[in-house]
């Protein structure tokens, strides 16, 4: 067998894993599309085309629950989220990055070793500040905590920072240009796919953040999706007949909105991961 074979054969078993793999992890998405479009009798009918096709479910999910308003609450939460975690953390991260301080890398060691610490331990302090201010039941519980950044995007996107010329900054400094200035106009257009893939993956942990919808929303009228998605499964699961046509489709349109903003962001995140670790 030639050598020009064997790549053939190669590249066709690498092709063929591929394969495999992208259907493997695809099914179970294509069975909850599919089963969305099933009635209810047919829903764990192991087809994945339905013989009884019907639109009918879409239609219930709005009538039967606020899914409009539970998409609009996690659109904002997920939008103020990820706005603020991504601002704070570049700013946490430039100061790491560019400026030379005594105990710099001390400090930078802390922060880091602060994403060792359980979201457990701080659970109940930080219910016990949000209820002091008077917040439980309101949004802003789950977006006002990344007002004050994030270990990990400050170390993500400290790296990346590293890796621009730091003669540019020296030479805006020396035009004039304050570090306000230089971090607005320079430092973060330069970060955009640090930024993006911060924002990418913030998006992604607010928009299914199911635990502080649990412990910090109280009425219907401001939960989120995952929280909506917890209140169907209460209703039309437990203590009666199971609706599963209305919970697979609640869940079908929770998770499309998350498939469009990874595919518009695929590019940035693999580039910004790509080189975030380049440095440092």
């Amino acid at each position: 067998m030639t050598r020009r074979h064997e790549s053939r054969i190669g590249s066709t078993a690498r092709v063929a894993l591929l394969v495999a793999l992208t259907v493997l992890f695809a099914y179970p998405f294509i069975w909850l599309v599919s089963a969305s479009f099933k009635p209810r009798g047919e829903v764990f009918d192991n087809h994945l085309i339905p013989e009884h096709f019907t639109l009918q479910n879409y239609v219930s999910v709005w009538t039967e629950a606020p899914i409009g308003l539970w998409l609009l609450n996690t659109v904002v939460v997920t939008v103020l989220a990820a706005a603020a975690v991504t601002l704070t953390s570049a700013m946490v991260a430039w100061g790491f990055a560019y400026y030379r301080f005594r105990g710099r890398s001390a400090l930078f060691g802390l922060v880091l070793a602060s994403m060792m610490l359980p979201g457990a331990v701080t659970m109940i302090p930080t219910f016990l500040i949000w209820n002091s201010l008077g917040l439980v039941g309101t949004l802003v519980p789950l977006w006002g905590q990344n007002l004050f950044a994030s270990a990990f995007y400050v170390f993500l996107i400290r790296q990346f920072m590293l890796t621009l010329p730091r003669e540019l900054f020296d030479a805006a400094r020396v035009d004039g240009a304050g570090p306000w200035t230089v971090f607005r106009r320079i430092t973060l257009p330069l970060s955009r796919p640090a930024l993006a893939v911060t924002l990418v993956f913030e998006v992604q942990a607010v928009w299914t953040d199911l635990m502080r919808g649990l412990i910090y929303l109280r009425d219907s009228s401001t939960f989120t999706i995952p929280r909506g998605l917890k209140s169907l499964v209460d209703a039309y699961g437990f203590g009666g007949e199971w609706h599963w046509e209305i919970i697979v489709t609640a869940s079908v349109v929770a998770t499309v909105p998350m498939i469009i903003v990874f595919f518009v962001g695929q590019k940035q995140i693999v580039r910004g991961i790509a080189t975030s670790g380049l440095k440092g």
